[in-house]
């Protein structure tokens, strides 16, 4: 089915099936819910602007997901200094504090900053499909046509991100033991 961006029907119709997932996608990137939904209506204004017409609602979302991806990487690059200090106040373990352990929920903390350095570190080709495949739960096919890419491509860089990750956990377990 054909699929119009301008056309009010289809614009619902792609808004509702894809909003959650362009927050995901973005949220991985700049790690801030609201510069997330920000650039998430930027991504769909732009959508409805574009005037395009689609062959189907699945290249709509890929078009979308290119989009967001763009948006939010540029948003880091020019806000690289803001973003992290909203990381530091936002892992500040005294503001998420309520009636869990204290204990337990710095370690948690320490393990979810862990993991957010590990993937931060890995080269962008390899970070990006990881947070397509893992974040935002996509599957292989529709990250090779969200990065223009092969389905074996995407596995293969699936596969040594998950590796790489592997190995930085590993060396950061051992720092910290």
């Amino acid at each position: 089915m054909e699929i119009k961006s301008t056309d009010r029907d289809d614009f619902r119709r792609i808004y509702d099936e894809n909003y959650h997932l362009i927050v995901q996608v973005i949220m991985h990137i700049v790690y801030n819910i609201e510069i997330a939904e920000d650039l998430t209506q930027e991504a769909f204004e732009r959508f409805y602007l574009k005037n395009m017409t689609f062959p189907g609602e699945d290249d709509a979302k890929y078009w979308l997901i290119r989009v967001a991806k763009n948006l939010a990487l540029n948003h880091v690059r020019r806000n690289k200094r803001e973003i992290e200090m909203v990381e530091k106040v936002r892992h500040n373990p005294a503001s998420s504090l309520e009636s869990r352990d204290a204990a337990e929920s710095a370690v948690e903390a320490d393990e979810r900053r862990a993991v957010r350095a590990a993937v931060d570190s890995l080269p962008e080709n390899l970070r990006m499909v990881i947070q397509l495949k893992e974040y935002s739960g996509l599957d292989y096919k529709s990250i090779a046509k969200v990065l223009g890419i092969s389905e074996t491509n995407v596995k293969v860089r699936v596969y040594r991100a998950r590796k790489k990750l592997e190995e930085a956990l590993m060396t950061e377990d051992r720092d910290v033991y």
